[in-house]
């Protein structure tokens, strides 16, 4: 039987209430789309997976307002249900200077923790960004709703200038960074 990925996709596309970080000309709800399709389409090309996407076309818009566009994702992923959920986000800060990879989950020493620390691996040593840890964040509605073990992964920094040319230009890499972190984490690489 297949494991059931859910993926995702921060953010409703640009234009629309709840799209997210932008920076250096980058939108973050569009870098979520098409990393997650990315992954999407690595993972459905492997017969022990089965993946599906919170946004499966550029356009798609979900819930009305902030807290139900949350909320249907959690109930997308739950409903099916999925075995594990992956939310792709890209983060912003003041400071140009702050970069890396982050991977949020709800609690350490979870399942949850081991795929992100693989995950983490996976995507600073293909896509090269720095690794700025696993953080314990309980308060992030997903990861709260959920009921499977969650990662929210924020790729890397759009306002950072190194990060946000990898995001522009390796969108690839990171969703093969992650494929590889649930390829180790599963014990298939």
């Amino acid at each position: 039987m297949a494991i059931k990925i859910f993926i995702d996709q921060g953010h409703n596309p640009s234009g629309y209430f709840n799209s997210g970080a932008e920076d250096n000309g980058l939108y973050e709800s569009e870098i979520n789309f098409q990393v997650g399709l990315y992954l999407q389409n690595l993972l459905n090309s492997d017969p022990r997976f089965e993946a599906r996407v919170s946004r499966p076309e550029p356009d798609t818009v979900l819930g009305t307002n902030n807290t139900t566009s949350l909320a249907e994702r959690v109930a997308l992923a739950n409903s099916w249900p999925a075995d594990y959920f992956i939310s792709i986000h890209c983060n912003i800060n003041p400071n140009p200077a702050i970069n890396g990879t982050e991977v949020y989950i709800y609690q350490y020493y979870t399942q949850a923790q081991w795929l992100a620390e693989q995950i983490m691996s996976g995507i600073t040593q293909v896509a090269g960004t720095r690794n700025n840890g696993i953080r314990e964040n309980p308060s992030l509605y997903v990861l709260r709703n959920v009921n499977m073990p969650a990662n929210l992964i924020e790729l890397g920094y759009l306002s950072n200038y190194s990060d946000a040319e990898k995001l522009r230009n390796d969108q690839y890499q990171f969703a093969y960074g992650i494929y590889l972190g649930l390829m180790r984490y599963f014990g298939f690489a």
